[in-house]
């Protein structure tokens, strides 16, 4: 895993280019370990999660896990599965916005974690596809929830049960993908994206984050009650002050001095 800032932004990326950049247990480790000391970092206000090379993520280093078959080693296997369960978990946790630069293939796991990210830029070549039925089994790193939360039933359907590979313009009409980029400049247009979004205000972009995902399961009721009580948190502190003097003054609001 390679870890660098560029001022606010902090990037991150999966570096095993020889394999597609395959997760292995030190990868995953490696990554959620990153994102949960930039929950607690006050200097990142965005981050930005790439694969070294020419694709984003293969998924699963299938000859390992055809080693961990061969020995019969389950307790093996539910391991490694939980650490990407973990980078998963991770990735929703962090208040802040992680945009996941897709070049080449995101597959398998993959392909769950691009889906993890809260935007994606995808080179205009990227392929995403849910290959696991392919080797007999089914999504995991929450492949299957965000399939169902982020597509039509009937196209996530036929992502999940026959590994359609879906290219990048498609899932853009979609909402998926957020940004389509010429080939090779995935990871220059979402640094530039993380810039512009780490020059907010960081603890409401954080709040509004946390909404966002309480919304998929939250009543109404209990969701305005919420928005209320993070509402007045944020317009009675710092980040409040600076934005409302700033709209009274014409001027655009500092956050960060």
């Amino acid at each position: 895993m390679l870890e660098a800032r560029h001022g606010r932004v902090l990037e991150l990326a999966m570096c095993n280019p020889a394999l597609r950049n395959a997760l292995t247990p030190e990868i995953s480790a490696g990554l959620t370990a990153a994102l949960r000391r930039a929950a607690e970092d006050d200097g990142i206000g965005a981050i930005v999660l790439r694969g070294e090379g020419e694709h984003f993520c293969a998924g699963g280093n299938l000859k390992s896990l055809a080693e961990l078959r061969e020995t019969g080693s389950k307790p093996a296997l539910i391991e490694r599965i939980a650490a990407v369960n973990e980078l998963a978990r991770a990735l929703r946790a962090t208040p802040r916005p992680v945009i996941a630069a897709v070049e080449g293939h995101a597959a398998g796991a993959g392909f769950s974690i691009a889906l993890g990210c809260d935007l994606v830029v995808a080179a205009e070549n990227a392929v995403f596809t849910m290959a696991y039925v392919r080797i007999g089994v089914n999504p995991d790193a929450g492949g299957t929830w965000h399939l169902a939360q982020a597509l039509p039933p009937q196209l996530a359907a036929e992502a999940a049960l026959t590994a359609r590979p879906l290219e990048a313009a498609l899932l853009a009409r979609f909402g998926v993908v957020n940004r389509v980029v010429p080939a090779g400049r995935a990871r220059e247009e979402a640094l530039a994206w993380a810039a512009d979004i780490a020059a907010g205000a960081t603890a409401a972009i954080g709040r509004t984050k946390r909404l966002l995902a309480e919304a998929r399961t939250q009543d109404l009721s209990r969701h305005l009650e919420r928005e209320r009580e993070f509402f007045a948190e944020g317009f009675f502190g710092p980040e409040g002050a600076e934005g409302l003097s700033a709209f009274l003054e014409k001027r655009k609001a500092s956050f960060h001095r």
